[in-house]
């Protein structure tokens, strides 16, 4: 299994936070665990193999060109035979910036994005199939997105102001309040509310959770601290309020999650170690 991870080209750095590679040359099957982590994705199935999602009792095969919405709870998926994978990782605002559709609408499924987009994006599919470079492909993707943007003009400004305020939700200590960040930007609790959900599929409460959980798991996975210091570094107010969101947001316990049981996890994780300086434009 190989995963890697690319920049992408200036115009785009407000909106993608990353294009990736993935690959799986076993044809075994896998399963393992996807967690919130507040960003949508854009994926491009070119291999011969197939990804699965849990459906109740079931494992749904995904569509050709999937569309992640909003993951809000740890979701089981299956990886069968050869994949091969080029993902867009969408900052949680910037897929309001491409869909016509009200973001929060896809939460928690995974959609045909072909569908969603119609013969643009299919047409796209093809191209990259038959591209046979990533060079070469990332430059089609990179086209098609910068064509949705140039389509997107209406919107755009309210999604520059959804990213500003994610942005100060994630600096917790200069605000008291969600009423208190509304009136600092000049709207009310009530319309800050429905742009997040809006634009992000998530409420303001809900992305500050999911973010302050990602930060835990990544001092988790450095290993370098006890679950209590962990606990408070995070604005946790006591570790079992930690315990008790960590599990809701992965079905485990802090102390019982490894990274090393969680395969795709663990190759993103060591593609940080090896991460690609390149951007996606150096590489056209």
């Amino acid at each position: 299994m190989t995963y890697q991870e690319f920049k992408p080209g200036k115009a785009l750095q407000p909106y993608v936070k990353c294009y990736y590679v993935y690959e799986s040359a076993s044809p075994a099957a896998f399963e393992d665990l996807v967690f919130p982590c507040a960003c949508m994705e854009i994926i491009f199935n070119l291999g011969s193999g197939s990804w699965q999602t849990r459906a109740g009792d079931e494992f749904v095969t995904t569509p050709a060109i999937e569309l992640w919405g909003q993951v809000l709870r740890p979701l089981a998926v299956r990886s069968v035979g050869r994949n091969t994978m080029l993902g867009v990782r969408l900052y949680p605002h910037a897929a309001a910036s491409i869909l016509n559709d009200k973001v929060n609408l896809f939460n928690h499924q995974v959609s045909n994005f072909g569908d969603v987009m119609g013969s643009t994006v299919r047409s796209l599919h093809d191209q990259l199939q038959e591209a046979r470079s990533w060079t070469k492909r990332l430059a089609l993707v990179e086209a098609f997105l910068l064509q949705q943007l140039s389509l997107a003009t209406k919107r755009l400004n309210k999604v520059a102001v959804v990213s500003e305020l994610m942005q100060e939700l994630r600096q917790q200590d200069i605000f008291d309040t969600m009423e208190t960040l509304a009136t600092r930007n000049g709207i009310s609790a009530r319309y800050m509310q429905q742009l997040f959900v809006q634009y992000t599929g998530l409420t303001p409460k809900l992305y500050s959770q999911i973010n302050r959980f990602q930060n835990s798991l990544q001092l988790i996975k450095a290993g370098n601290d006890s679950l209590t210091s962990i606990a408070y570094e995070c604005g946790y107010s006591d570790q079992s309020h930690f315990i008790r969101e960590f599990k809701s947001f992965t079905g485990l316990t802090p102390s019982v999650y490894s990274i090393e049981n969680f395969p795709v996890a663990m190759a993103a994780d060591q593609s940080d170690k090896h991460a690609s300086t390149a951007t996606a434009a150096a590489l056209l």
